[in-house]
């Protein structure tokens, strides 16, 4: 079953198009994360899918509702974490849940219980005398997802949920979003982190307002057009420089402290490498082939795209 479906989804802001033609489905009973830098259309594109924003052209539903006809039926239906998620910090943890639990019309009756559910399924019962503006970000995240909880949405989307949050908070948030999966509930998150990303069911690559390309992490890896080179060296950056420049027909990405290139020919590829970081006096501490992230596969398929559009073929 198609839990969210979008048909020529595109929205503009005047002369800016934000969301460009996008068209794919989300199975119930997934985690769809939605990846891009600052800018692609991530947000954009869950305030259409949860009739914040009325699209400029295409269409898009959610259980078979429409988001611009059904919105307020859409609206019950589901759980939306923003950005910047309304909690409030004057009252405690508790207090807020309480707030949401009016706003959302859960009965009074069982709502205790329930609110006590939340608290500990997202590990939050010894704080629930707190300030929310106490919180470290990591549980100010976690009250929040509780709150987009509290009426039992049948979809979530959440919005880049563990922006500047520490990886240690990402990894619990993560966990919790499991056992939501285990429930049944049909999850949609949108990141801009790729190793995150992994995690998910499936990933769609969204760059300026197009979809790049949607699949498995697995699945995804794939598209990436020959074999990954991992150049590690005491100085990366003067390495990446370097190659960029003598292997102009190759992907050389920098990725902290490794340099990754990739080649459909890596043995010769390999060879000027290390001839290309011997003249520039850049000692070569190791060069192998190794698993494509989904970073890497981002950074082909861009790549890719970006030639074509030189090349008049876009």
């Amino acid at each position: 079953m198609t839990a969210v479906a979008l048909d020529g989804l595109t929205k503009r802001f005047g002369d800016t198009l934000a969301v460009d033609r996008l068209t794919f489905g989300i199975a119930a009973g997934e985690i769809f994360a939605l990846v891009g830098p600052d800018g692609a259309g991530k947000t954009t594109t869950l305030r259409m899918l949860t009739g914040i924003l009325t699209p400029t052209a295409g269409t898009a539903s959610v259980l078979g509702l429409d988001t611009v006809r059904e919105a307020e039926a859409i609206k019950e239906q589901i759980g939306y974490m923003s950005q910047r998620f309304g909690l409030y910090p004057d009252l405690r943890v508790e207090e807020n849940l309480h707030f949401y639990a009016e706003i959302y019309g859960v009965p009074r009756r069982g709502r205790e219980e329930k609110i006590d559910r939340l608290l500990a399924f997202s590990n939050m019962q010894p704080f629930k005398k707190r300030l929310a503006g106490n919180l470290s970000g990591g549980m100010k995240q976690k009250l929040g997802l509780a709150c987009a909880l509290i009426h039992t949405p049948r979809v979530l989307f959440l919005d880049e949920p563990t922006n500047g949050v520490d990886p240690v908070s990402r990894r619990d948030f993560w966990r919790i979003l499991y056992q939501l999966l285990a429930d049944g509930v049909t999850i949609v998150v949108s990141t801009a982190y790729l190793d995150e990303a992994e995690r998910a069911t499936r990933v769609g690559l969204l760059h300026q307002g197009r979809l790049l390309a949607a699949d498995t992490p697995k699945r995804l890896k794939r598209l990436i057009e020959g074999t990954l080179l991992e150049v590690r060296t005491d100085r990366p950056r003067l390495a990446a420089a370097a190659l960029r420049k003598s292997l102009a027909a190759e992907s050389v990405s920098l990725f902290g402290e490794r340099v990754h290139v990739v080649s459909r020919q890596p043995e010769e590829t390999g060879a000027a490498i290390a001839t290309t970081l011997a003249g520039e006096g850049i000692r070569l501490a190791s060069l192998i082939p190794a698993e494509p992230s989904l970073e890497d596969v981002f950074v082909s398929v861009l790549g890719s795209l970006e030639g074509s559009r030189h090349a008049g073929l876009d």
